[in-house]
């Protein structure tokens, strides 16, 4: 395997659906000697031995995993990402052998530590600092490799004065931050880390994200399942997409990434729109686009291009202390909000009657690399609306090759956005 860690040929894993019984034992006895001698089951339904059977409604065969296959190196941050069902959370109880695969085969170098649900590994009745011993003591360490790491765990975790409680009285998060801190500090080979990290609070999620980017920095491998695709950008240099059980994708994360936004459809794709005239509205958005510095309409950019926004809206009566805005956001989550009275406030003293047309330039560089949406709306400021438009317009924006210091790790940098700023740096006082 040389620097590899992790193989994985041709995996496959199997559910079964509904009862695991025909709760009867003369029954289950009948299946047992059919399975022993290699025989068809006599008590199965007639369609359980169809090809035609996947796990659709009426079959009780459900394949979770199908023909999966990579490999991982020493010191790798890979990212797997796919859908509710996609079988993530599966494979990696195949790689903490918490279950056993139907077929195929799991090769990997080292110990894993494994971070898969709130509360797994740990004895409910025992205290905090019980359970991290008895964790070190599953992952093969000593008792005094334990002792000397214990305070580094309990003040990453930030539960100082609950570490001598049961953890049955445990919250979710206190849970969570304990377990983390568990799985991080007594340095396994391998961090397999799920979905669990939701639970924690923003703040820790911070955390967690630096203290994983430094165990890989160590060598170790870490395996990171999330539906928050700014944290697998920014920790996962390379990501798996799953999909109905197989790799759909495997490559570069931010190609990843896309790749499942556009698979699950939360990537909207409109640079542009055009609405009937309303005059009931009293002031309406028309008409809107996405252009690139030329006037072009275009949904893909470089962090370095400008882009610009443009809207038509109609006036149908002199109107005041009215405004049209816009939202930009990312993921769903609003990064900003802009007024066109932000920087001329005589807007809202009058508006006749007409035509009008806007048009915003968007900083540049301001952007890490992703899909972000528009929704624009009019009316009078904390008092009504007249019109909302939901993502109503999207742009792209990628991480070309050109050479910069802000391309080379825009997209590790932490936050939603990497902006370039000037400093000005001068000597004050010279070494004696």
């Amino acid at each position: 395997m040389s620097d590899t860690v992790i193989e994985v040929e041709n995996l496959w894993k199997e559910y079964r659906l509904g009862s695991i019984s025909h709760h009867s034992l003369s029954r289950d006895l009948q299946s047992w000697w059919a399975r022993l001698r290699r025989r068809e089951d006599p008590n199965a339904p007639l369609y359980a031995g169809s090809t035609a059977c996947a796990g659709g409604s009426g079959c009780d065969r459900f394949w979770a995993l199908r023909e999966v296959a990579f490999r991982v190196e020493q010191g790798e941050v890979l990212g797997i990402v796919g859908r509710n069902g996609a079988g993530k959370s599966t494979l990696l109880k195949i790689l903490s052998q918490v279950t056993a695969p139907s077929r195929g085969e799991v090769r990997f170098k080292g110990r894993i530590a494994s971070l898969l649900e709130v509360g797994t590994g740990f004895h409910p009745e025992l205290s905090g600092r019980e359970n991290v011993f008895l964790n070190g003591a599953i992952l093969g360490m000593s008792k005094a490799d334990i002792r000397s790491r214990l305070d580094e765990i309990i003040a990453f975790a930030e539960i100082e004065k609950f570490i001598d409680t049961p953890v049955k009285r445990y919250s979710s998060g206190m849970y969570v931050r304990l377990a983390f801190a568990v799985a991080a500090h007594l340095e396994p080979e391998i961090l397999i880390v799920d979905e669990v990290l939701a639970v924690g609070d923003a703040m820790f999620q911070k955390k967690c994200l630096g203290k994983m980017q430094a165990v890989g920095r160590q060598g170790r491998t870490v395996l990171f399942v999330s539906h928050q695709m700014d944290m697998v950008r920014a920790l996962c240099n390379r990501c798996l997409v799953l999909d109905a059980g197989r790799i759909a994708f495997e490559g570069e994360s931010g190609a990843a990434i896309e790749q499942y936004l556009n698979a699950v459809g939360t990537r909207p794709d409109s640079i542009s729109f055009q609405q009937e005239e309303d005059p009931s509205l009293k002031l309406q958005i028309v008409s809107g686009r996405v252009v690139n510095q030329n006037g072009e309409p275009t949904g893909s950019f470089d962090v370095f291009d400008p882009i610009c926004l443009e809207f038509e809206y109609r006036v149908f009566q002199e109107l005041s202390d009215v405004v049209v805005n816009f939202e930009l956001k990312r993921n769903g989550a609003t990064l900003f909000l802009s007024f066109d009275t932000d920087t001329v406030l005589d807007r809202r003293a009058s508006r006749p009657k007409g035509l009008y047309r806007s048009r915003i330039k968007l900083p540049s560089p301001l952007f890490k690399s992703g899909s972000y949406s528009i929704t624009t709306s009019t009316g009078i400021v904390n008092t009504c609306t007249y019109q909302r438009l939901e993502d109503v317009l999207a742009f792209g924006v990628e991480l070309h090759s050109r050479p910069s210091s802000l391309l080379s790790y825009a997209d590790k940098r932490p936050g939603v956005i990497a902006v370039p700023l000037e400093w000005t740096t001068e000597m004050i006082k010279e070494p004696v």
